[in-house]
C-alpha cells in the first residue's frame, strides 16, 4: 500500500486527516504495518490514542472496526455468536418438511447463521481494515489472553466451523490509559507507542488546525493556562478534546480570555467541581498577562496540499513536534 512506502509519507497523511502525529508516532504506524505487529498505544486520557487509529483508517481509506472494553467482555462478544433465533426458525420449517435433525445440523452451523463480532469482521473483511481494540485496560485478564492468541498468528478457532485466517491481515490498535499493567506475553506480541500530553507548540498547532478561525495569539494564551493546569495536582487535567471545546466557548463567548470569561467557562475545561473550585481560588495568579489590544491576524486560509507526497507539507514544518 502506498500510503506505508515510509513514514514521513504516513505522518504527512495523517496531517491531511487532521492529525498532527510525531515522527515518533509515524515510525510505531510504519513498522506495525510492515512488521505486522498489532500496536499498542498507551498515554493519559484524552491525548489522541482513539482518534490516531480513526485518523489511519482514513488516510487507507478503508473501514475503521471498533471494539470497545469493558469489564465482562467475553470471546462471544469479542467474536462471534449464533443467530439463535434464525436457526430455530430454520429448525422449525425443515421439521414441517419432513427433515430429520441429522439433516439440518451442519446447515444451521454454518456461515449464514453467523453474527461476526468484531474480530470476526476485522478477520473476514475483503480487504485491509483497521482493527481498533479501545481501552483493553478495562477488560478483564482472560480476554486479553485469548486476544494474545488470536493476534499471534491472526486466526481463531470456531469449534463449528474450524479454524478461521485472516483473509487480509488488519492493522491493529490497542489503547490503554494505563489503569492496569499488562501481562509480558502480550507487550512482547506488540509494538509500543506511548503519546503523552502535546508540548506547547504541539497543542497550539493542534488548535490551528482544527479551528482556523481563531487567532493565534489567543490559541497561545490557552496553552499556556492549559498547560500551568496539567501541573496541578486536579482530579482530571484537561484533555485536547477539553482544550479543543474551550477554545469554541472562548470564540463563542467573543473572549480574549478575560477573567470573568475564563471563570464562567472553566467547566468546560474541568469535569470536577473540586477541580473548579481550585483553579478559581488561584484565577489571578494562573492567567497569562493581558492580551495585547492589537488585532491579530485569523488563521483562516486553508493549508496548502503538498503535490510530492513524500515530503513534509510546507505549513505543518513550522511546528516542531
Amino acid at each position: 500500500m502506498e500510503l506505508f512506502q515510509n513514514h514521513d509519507l504516513i505522518r504527512d497523511s495523517l496531517a491531511r486527516q487532521s492529525y498532527l502525529a510525531s515522527e515518533k508516532t509515524a515510525v510505531a504506524v510504519y513498522l506495525a504495518w510492515h512488521l505486522r505487529k498489532p500496536l499498542l498505544v498507551e498515554g493519559p486520557a484524552g491525548v489522541g490514542k482513539t482518534e490516531l487509529a480513526r485518523a489511519i483508517a482514513q488516510a487507507m481509506q478503508t473501514e475503521l472496526v471498533r471494539l470497545q472494553c469493558y469489564p465482562g467482555l467475553d470471546e462471544a462478544k469479542t467474536l462471534y455468536e449464533w443467530h439463535y433465533q434464525k436457526q430455530l426458525l430454520y429448525i422449525q420449517s425443515n421439521r414441517q418438511e419432513g427433515k430429520f435433525w441429522q439433516e439440518v445440523q451442519k446447515d444451521i452451523f454454518s456461515a449464514e447463521f453467523l453474527l461476526s463480532r468484531p474480530l470476526l469482521k476485522a478477520f473476514m473483511a475483503k480487504k485491509h481494515v483497521v482493527m481498533l481494540i479501545d481501552e483493553l485496560d478495562k477488560s478483564d485478564d482472560e480476554l486479553e489472553s485469548f486476544l494474545l492468541e488470536a493476534l499471534s498468528d491472526y486466526q481463531v478457532s470456531i469449534p463449528e466451523l474450524g479454524t478461521v485466517k485472516a483473509r487480509h491481515i488488519p492493522l491493529v490498535i490497542l489503547t490503554s490509559n494505563n489503569t492496569r499493567d499488562f501481562s509480558d506475553a502480550m507487550k512482547r506480541r506488540c509494538l509500543h507507542l506511548y503519546i503523552p500530553y502535546p508540548t506547547i507548540d504541539q497543542e497550539i498547532a493542534i488548535i490551528l488546525m482544527k479551528i482556523p478561525q481563531i487567532k493565534k495569539k489567543l490559541a497561545a494564551r490557552m496553552v499556556e493556562f492549559i498547560q500551568t493546569l496539567r501541573k496541578m495536582p486536579l482530579k482530571k487535567t484537561p484533555s485536547i478534546a477539553e482544550t479543543l471545546d474551550w477554545a469554541k466557548t472562548l470564540i463563542l463567548l467573543n473572549s480574549e480570555m478575560d477573567r470573568k470569561a475564563v471563570a464562567i467557562s472553566l467547566s468546560v475545561l474541568l469535569k470536577y467541581e473540586q477541580d473548579v473550585a481550585t483553579v478559581e481560588k488561584k484565577l489571578d495568579s494562573l492567567l497569562p498577562d493581558n492580551p495585547d489590544t492589537e488585532e491579530d491576524e485569523a488563521f483562516a486560509e486553508e493549508p496548502p496540499v503538498n503535490e510530492k507526497k513524500h515530503e513534509q507539507p510546507e505549513w505543518l514544518s513550522r511546528f516542531e513536534f
